[in-house]
C-alpha cells in the first residue's frame, strides 16, 4: 500500500504540539469552571469598585470656587440646652470673621447662655429666648429674623476655621447655586478613640465623596453643622422645613437634609467649598456615638426615600443618583457580601479565615487612603474601623430601617446641658492639646 501524503499522517511533533494545546485549553476551562462561584462576588465587587474610583476621580478633579464675590451674611444658630462653654468659644470662632450678624435662638431655659451673650455687648450679636418645639421651630425663628442675602445655618457646637466665612460667599456668585456645604472635620479629635473614628469615617465623606457631588451641582444632604444657604431659595420652601410629616409623623431631626432636597427641588444646585472648613464636636463615648449614627440613619432613610418617591433623585446627575442609592441599599450590599464570602466561599481553616479578615481589612485600608495620608499612625485603627463600617452598615442601618419614623435627637434631652458625650468636660484646653 503506497504511504499517504504528510497532509494525512501529521509528522509527531506536530501531534505533540497539538496534545499540548488541548491540555493547556483544558486546564484553562477547568480553572475557569473553578472560579465561576466566586463570579458573583467578583462582579458586584467590580461595580462597587468602579462606582468608589470614579466618585474619587472625580472628588479629586473638585477644586474650590474662587470669586470676588461678597454680600451681606446672617449666622442662625438654633441652640436647646448646649454647654455655655462650648456656645460662647464657638460664638467667638464666629464674631472673628464678622458677619453682618448672628441669630442665636436659645430654649427659653438657657438663660445663662442668654445672659452671657449679652454681656458681651456686640450690637451684631442677637440673643433670642424661645420655646424650642425641636431644631425646625427654632431654625424657622432664626431664618425669619435674619435680613441677609446669605444665610449660615450653623450647629451650636461648631467653630470655624480661619477664612469660612469669606470663602462660603464665592460660590453664590452663580445666581443658580442655592446651598453651599462646607468641609467638615471633628474638634479635637485626638480627645478620644470614638472621635478618631468620627473624624475617620467624616473625613472620607468630605474628601471622597461629597466633593464629586458638589461638581455636579447636587449635594444630597448640606451637612447643617455650617450650610450655607441663598435666603431667596429659602424662604418659600420654610413652611415645608417646619412642617414635614413622614407617614403621618411630624419630622423633629433631619432639618438638613430636608431643606438640602427642597432647595434642590426648586431648580437650585448645592454645591461644596472645600476651602470652607468647620469643625464640630462629636460624641467622645461609644453609647452616643451609637446613638448619633442612629439619629443619622433614621433621617437619610426619611430624607432619601422621600426624595426617591417625589421623583426628586431621578432629576439629579448619576453621581448623585447612585450614592443616595447606594446609601440606602448599603444593608443589602454589605450583608450579601459578607454572607457570600464567610457562609459560601470561606474554607473554615486557619488560612481561609486569615485570608477572609486580610481581604476585608485591605479593602478598607485602600477606601481610607485619603484619610491615612493625612493621619498616617492611625493605620493600627483599621481593625476597629472595619468592625465599626460593618457594625454600622449592619445593625445600626437595619435597626434605624424598621424604626425610621421614630422621631427624637437622641443625644441631647430636656433635663441636661450639652449633647450626650459632648460637654466641655470632654475636651482639653488647646494649649495643653498643642
Amino acid at each position: 500500500m503506497p504511504l499517504l501524503p504528510s497532509a494525512v499522517h501529521p509528522p509527531a511533533d506536530v501531534l505533540s504540539m497539538l496534545a499540548e494545546l488541548r491540555f493547556s485549553w483544558d486546564s484553562i476551562v477547568a480553572f475557569a469552571v473553578s472560579l465561576l462561584p466566586y463570579f458573583p462576588l467578583a462582579a458586584a465587587g467590580t461595580v462597587v469598585w468602579a462606582l468608589w474610583l470614579y466618585r474619587v476621580i472625580l472628588s479629586r478633579r473638585a477644586k474650590a470656587i474662587e470669586s470676588d464675590f461678597r454680600t451681606t451674611t446672617s449666622v442662625v444658630v438654633p441652640s436647646f440646652h448646649e454647654d455655655p462653654d462650648i456656645l460662647l468659644s464657638c460664638l467667638e470662632t464666629w464674631r472673628e470673621q464678622n458677619p453682618t450678624e448672628i441669630i442665636i435662638v436659645l430654649d427659653v431655659a438657657d438663660t445663662e447662655a442668654y445672659q452671657r451673650i449679652v454681656d458681651l455687648g456686640d450690637e451684631r450679636v442677637h440673643p433670642i429666648l424661645f420655646h424650642h418645639a425641636g431644631k425646625r421651630s427654632a431654625l424657622g425663628v432664626g431664618i425669619r429674623a435674619a435680613r441677609s442675602e446669605v444665610l449660615l445655618l450653623v450647629d451650636s457646637d461648631t467653630r470655624w476655621t480661619p477664612g469660612l466665612l469669606e470663602n462660603v460667599q464665592k460660590p453664590f456668585i452663580d445666581p443658580e447655586v442655592g446651598a453651599v456645604s462646607t468641609q467638615q472635620n471633628v474638634y479635637q479629635r485626638t480627645t478620644s478613640v470614638w472621635r478618631r473614628v468620627a473624624d475617620w469615617l467624616v473625613d472620607l465623606r468630605y474628601y471622597d465623596y461629597v466633593p464629586a457631588m458638589g461638581k455636579a451641582g447636587a449635594v444630597p444632604c448640606v451637612s447643617g453643622r455650617t450650610a450655607v444657604y441663598r435666603r431667596e431659595a429659602v424662604m418659600p420652601v420654610l413652611d415645608d422645613l417646619e412642617n414635614e410629616f413622614f407617614l403621618g409623623r411630624r419630622c423633629i431631626a433631619g432639618d438638613d437634609g430636608r431643606l438640602t432636597w427642597l432647595v434642590l427641588a426648586s431648580g437650585y444646585k448645592t454645591v461644596h467649598q472645600s476651602s470652607a472648613k468647620a469643625l464640630s464636636m462629636f460624641p467622645a463615648t461609644f453609647r452616643a456615638f451609637v446613638k448619633q449614627r442612629v439619629r443619622w440613619s433614621r433621617n437619610s432613610y426619611r430624607c432619601y426615600l422621600t426624595a426617591m418617591f417625589k421623583g426628586w433623585l431621578w432629576k439629579t446627575p448619576f453621581v448623585t443618583k447612585v450614592t443616595v442609592l447606594q446609601i440606602l441599599l448599603t444593608p443589602v450590599t454589605m450583608g450579601l457580601t459578607l454572607g457570600y464570602l464567610f457562609f459560601s466561599r470561606l474554607e473554615l481553616t486557619t488560612i481561609g479565615i486569615w485570608t477572609a479578615v486580610a481581604w476585608v481589612v485591605l479593602t478598607r485600608g485602600i477606601r481610607g487612603f485619603s484619610h491615612l495620608r493625612r493621619h498616617p499612625q492611625e493605620i493600627l485603627m483599621l481593625p476597629l474601623i472595619v468592625l465599626v463600617v460593618i457594625f454600622i452598615a449592619l445593625p445600626i442601618k437595619l435597626y434605624a430601617f424598621v424604626t425610621m419614623n421614630k422621631q427624637g435627637w437622641l443625644t441631647r434631652s430636656a433635663t441636661a446641658i450639652g449633647g450626650d458625650g459632648q460637654t466641655a468636660r470632654t475636651l482639653v484646653a488647646e494649649e495643653a492639646l498643642a
